[in-house]
């Protein structure tokens, strides 16, 4: 009879956000065994390895290489990212072998908004999500997804274009009073790492959200992180956003090959600003040890950050 502790294996766990919740899943004390390519260079897993991750060089397409690394694993957390070969082909695999191991539980790179409600075709990337639940449906296996808004990392930074530093505008489309969702990495995978080392059943779905504001709230921190006076802008109607894409998409092309073009960030504004990708409830109190950053908290981190470097 087999005495072999059992383990939570992550894919993607080079990547910044699968590093995070395979070292927040080893600060819970739980055994993680990290699936990376191989010959993945040394330096890219020595933080993991210093954390007691232990490190699986597999080819992540290979069904019985898999299957076999994943024996005696209690849950598969898939952190992988990328376009349909990934996300459908890559993360189909893992799915399979998880099956083929007879793993019981599979969380899927969700992380985004609710895509449960947006409208099919509206969002390449989160329309890959949605097909690969239909996936995750036929399998058979128990799999919980979590969403959690716009990463907050995107707004704090300036890489979402809705804070204007130089003319101190929030800008929003259509609606000011539109809330939009925020979360920080690092949360999302604390709050990842608790759902894969919880004991009990968990639903299909969880909604998390650091922060959920609008273009009026965002103004008002702004202006009290930076004690200037920021104020709302109307940038152009959701109208104009849905006119925008497949224009730019035609321009620009990237359907199958670019993860990010300018036409796709248009998507995610259109699904945040018109409402449909909107986190209707939230779950952050499913697990009362979890601390939550607040966009107010990124900002001046980001603000503390600036001041050391220069």
């Amino acid at each position: 009879m087999s005495t072999r502790q059992s383990f939570i294996a992550v894919a993607g766990a080079t990547g910044n956000l699968g590093s995070l919740i395979a070292l927040s899943l080893r600060r819970r004390n739980i055994q993680v065994k990290a699936l990376v390519g191989p010959g993945t260079a040394a330096s890219r897993t020595q933080t993991l390895r210093d954390a007691g991750v232990t490190i699986a060089e597999v080819e992540i397409t290979n069904v019985l290489s898999l299957t076999k690394n994943l024996e005696g694993a209690s849950i598969v957390v898939s952190a992988l990212q990328g376009l349909r070969d990934v996300i459908l082909g890559v993360q189909g695999t893992l799915l399979n072998a998880a099956v083929a191991a007879k793993v019981p539980r599979f969380i899927p790179s969700d992380f985004a908004l609710d895509f449960t409600k947006t409208t099919p075709g509206s969002n390449r990337n989160l329309d890959l999500r949605r097909d690969f639940h239909a996936k995750l449906n036929e399998s058979g296996i128990k799999w919980t997804g979590i969403q959690c808004g716009a990463l907050m990392e995107l707004l704090t930074s300036r890489q979402f274009p809705l804070i204007n530093d130089k003319f101190r505008r929030v800008l929003y489309f259509s609606n000011a009073d539109q809330k939009l969702d925020f979360t920080t990495i690092s949360d999302v995978a604390a709050y990842t790492a608790a759902v894969a080392a919880d004991p009990n059943p968990t639903p299909k779905t969880l909604r998390i959200a650091g922060s959920s504001l609008n273009a009026k709230d965002l103004s008002t921190i702004v202006s009290q992180v930076h004690g200037q006076k920021y104020t709302p802008m109307w940038a152009g109607s959701v109208g104009f956003l849905q006119t925008m894409i497949p224009i730019l998409k035609f321009l620009i092309g990237g359907v199958e090959d670019k993860l990010l073009p300018p036409w796709q960030g248009l998507q995610f504004l259109e699904n945040m600003f018109s409402g449909k990708g909107q986190l209707d409830s939230l779950d952050n109190d499913r697990y009362p040890e979890l601390v939550w950053t607040t966009v107010e908290q990124s900002l001046k981190e980001v603000d503390a950050e600036k001041s050391r470097s220069t």
